[in-house]
């Protein structure tokens, strides 16, 4: 019957520790098999293994930890549940398939070793012995649902095996705790048998075990079938664990191309993982003497696939990599080479030598960056050996090419008086069979792949034209030289082509005439004794008549060209507008102003005042409005010419606010109520206060069309004939304050 011992303990532990499940070390492999020592006594080996990094859950039946149990069936019936005993902890020894990589600082696996001797008499029926518990890390890549995942490790005792007292084979290695990705995989998986058995090795599923039942996150107990820890494990046959087809399978596990394998006979894993994760594998050996199976040991773990970086790595500065640890360094023109040694990790490199063969000698060199002259042109081979003769070492193959010097050069030529194209020609030469590419750079954002172009620019100026040349040794150079191209322009072009305006005219003359720039000699004549330099200027002409304008041009190179255009402009008399108006203060109760023209030479005269106009000479107007006006006159001449003259007219709102000194509210509609009069719109911050003879406050009101009716407050007692003292305070509509002070007489 199930050993109960601590029952209570367990499910106490694991209530504390599982509330922490999601930052628990989990378990990462494990294995049983078995040593006959006769007369149906058994020695049998759990081993377990489990991530080190992190906090939660012990080794089962650790000091402190939870009591563990494995579960001896037979025909799929219980027949006893044992205690786990206190299992022996190491450290697994960091290992990598490459040995000259760093391995990561957070992969850390602990191994725990129980050891138990248990009697199972011969019998016609197979024994399995179990051990369930859950669950796989979260990060796992290739099954479904790792984190609720738990894994069974178990072995059967078959009859054969009983009654030959046979002993399972076991493994010799663990495997390397971090496989780099993309780097071929070779491991030694294979297993010993004391009794000289034939095994045979393959990929298996491995299979499914405890569940989450009894954490907190699903109902029952951590003791359940599908607990944490089964007590007792669950009978077989078991359930393998679900992988995410297609890409992955009991019998590919971790994929890779070429793929990762096993062989049957060896035990040797091989292949190219290429995708970066943790992967489940199970690893099988299965048992035959004379062609009968008697055991089969089945290896759970975990695969930690990631990219590992080199401790050591020759590298250089190349022009070419022809493929891993392959370089190419062209040389063009010149013998002596300096190497840029990018090998890495210095600290992790202790002896070094660059090796070529020069005029049929090979040549050795120690220095870190050496200087290296070759003879003549052709090609060299070389290495670049990193501790040689050491595990962590490492070899690139250099080939340099010395190939010929090649130059570039061009000349050009132009006419500097007449706006043409000018014509590169290349002069550029190679030890190259031949150039075959020309790339020109016009310094205008314009370029060309010909040999020999032609450019227009569009603009003069100096620019700084770039050639450059690569030949079939794909050697390149570059040349620039500056040119100024300054021609004069062929023609001369200004707008407008005539003028017609009135005084004062004020006239753009824009110079359409290319190319033309700041640095060109220019003279302007504008006709009426003045004359200009810009390249388009603006001119006023303050008197009437008729001008004739010339221009001429000369260019940075002293070519000139010039135009004169008689009669072109046509400047007629005109007005001046001018006005005046009367009052010059303007308020909103005196807002009726009259306005005097005072032009000269004005027949016409349009007036506008913002919200009215008139085309009277001396119009009025009365303003709805108050705030700033904008007044504007245009008068217009009887050739048509016209002037315009403005002003500002500010129409400040006026309030006025009045009390009387006496009422009489006796109910006879006639002076019943004591009230202000006044301009009330534009009034802010109103208030009225009435206090009698003996400074009691009697009356007060903050809205300026409300009177006081002889009474307390309005609806008290009748207040008694006599003098009453009156207050008001108000804001004027442009913010000035203002205070009133009255006697009031009530006569009843």
């Amino acid at each position: 019957m199930p050993n109960t011992k601590n029952k209570a303990f367990l499910l106490l532990v694991f209530f504390l520790l599982l509330a922490q499940i999601s930052f628990a070390r989990h378990i990462i492999g494990g294995e049983i098999t078995y040593e006959c020592n006769g007369n149906g006594n058994y020695t049998f080996t759990l081993l377990i293994y489990r991530d080190c990094l992190g906090n939660g859950a012990d080794f089962d039946s650790a000091p402190g930890a939870l009591v563990g149990t494995v579960t001896f069936f037979s025909n799929g019936q219980v027949i006893d549940v044992e205690e786990l005993p206190t299992p022996v902890e190491d450290s697994v020894a960091p290992s990598i398939n490459n040995p000259c990589v760093e391995i990561p600082s957070n992969v850390c696996v602990e191994r725990a070793v129980y050891v138990f001797d248990y009697n199972l008499p011969n019998s016609p029926s197979t024994y399995t012995i179990s051990y369930q518990r859950c669950c796989r890390n979260n990060s796992i890549t290739n099954i479904f649902t790792p984190e609720s995942t738990g894994a069974t490790y178990t072995i059967d005792l078959v009859p054969e095996a009983q009654a030959l007292c046979n002993n399972s084979p076991t493994f010799n290695n663990f495997p390397p705790i971090v496989i780099c990705s993309n780097e071929e995989l070779i491991f030694d998986h294979s297993a010993t048998d004391v009794d000289g058995d034939q095994l045979i090795y393959e990929f298996c599923s491995p299979f499914v075990g405890g569940g989450l039942a009894g954490t907190g996150m699903t109902a029952g107990q951590a003791s359940d079938p599908n607990g944490v820890a089964p007590d007792p494990e669950t009978p077989p046959p078991y359930q393998n664990v679900s992988f995410i087809l297609p890409t992955y399978t009991p019998l590919n596990p971790l994929a890779g191309n070429p793929l990762v394998t096993i062989n049957s006979n060896t035990g040797l894993i091989t292949g190219i993982p290429r995708i970066n994760g943790q992967y489940v594998v199970g690893v099988c050996v299965s048992e035959f003497r004379n062609g009968q199976l008697l055991s089969v040991v089945k290896r759970d773990f975990q695969f930690n696939v990631t990219t590992c970086d080199p401790l050591v790595e020759a590298d250089i500065v190349e022009d070419v990599i022809l493929g891993d640890k392959e370089f190419v360094i062209n040389s063009c023109g010149v013998n002596d080479i300096q190497f840029q040694n990018e090998s890495f990790d210095r600290n992790n490199i202790t002896e070094y030598s660059w090796e070529f063969e020069i005029n049929g000698v090979v040549e050795k060199f120690t220095d870190w960056e050496p200087l290296i002259n070759f003879p003549d042109t052709g090609l060299y081979e070389g290495v670049l050996i990193l501790n040689p003769g050491l595990e962590c070492g490492d070899t690139a193959t250099i080939y340099v090419n010395v190939y010929p010097p090649i130059y570039a050069d061009f000349d050009f030529e132009y006419d500097t008086c007449i706006a043409g194209p000018v014509v590169f020609t290349d002069s550029s030469s190679t030890g190259a069979p031949l150039i075959v590419d020309w790339n020109w750079d016009f310094g205008d954002g314009e370029g060309s792949g010909e040999k020999d172009p032609k450019h227009l620019y569009s603009e003069p100026g100096e620019r700084t034209v770039i050639l450059r040349v690569t030949d079939s040794n794909e050697c390149s150079d570059q040349f620039s030289a500056i040119i100024n191209w300054s021609p004069a322009p062929t023609e001369v072009v200004v707008m407008p082509s005539s003028f017609l305006g009135c005084t004062p005219g004020n006239v753009f003359f824009n110079n359409l005439s290319s190319p033309i720039d700041s640095t060109y000699d220019i003279t302007w004549d504008f006709g009426d004794g003045t004359f200009g330099s810009e390249v388009s200027p603006s001119h006023t002409y303050t008197d009437p008549g008729v001008y004739s304008v010339s221009l001429r041009i000369i260019s940075p190179f002293g070519c000139e060209i010039g135009d004169d255009f008689p009669d072109w402009i046509t400047i007629q008399q005109g007005p001046v507008a001018d006005f005046t108006f009367s009052p010059q203060k303007v308020t909103s109760l005196e807002n009726t102003v009259e306005f005097f023209d005072q032009s000269i030479d004005a027949e016409r005269w349009q007036w506008d005042f913002g919200l009215g106009a008139s085309r009277e000479q001396n119009p009025i107007y009365t303003f709805r409005d108050t705030g700033q006006q904008d007044i504007v006159l245009i008068v217009y001449h009887e050739n048509g010419c016209q002037d315009t003259a403005y002003a500002k007219i500010d129409v400040e709102p006026v309030s006025r606010y009045f009390i009387p000194n006496a009422f009489t509210p006796n109910n006879d509609t006639r002076n019943d109520l004591y009230q202000g009069v006044g301009t009330l719109d534009d009034i802010l911050d109103f208030q009225m206060l009435i206090w009698d003879r003996w400074g009691e406050l009697i009356f007060q009101t903050t809205d300026p069309y409300e009177g006081w009716n002889g009474k307390k407050n309005n609806v008290g007692r009748d207040e008694p004939n006599g003098v009453y003292i009156v207050l008001v305070n108000y804001t004027g509509p442009r913010g000035n304050s203002f205070e009133i002070k009255e006697f009031a007489t009530l006569i009843r």
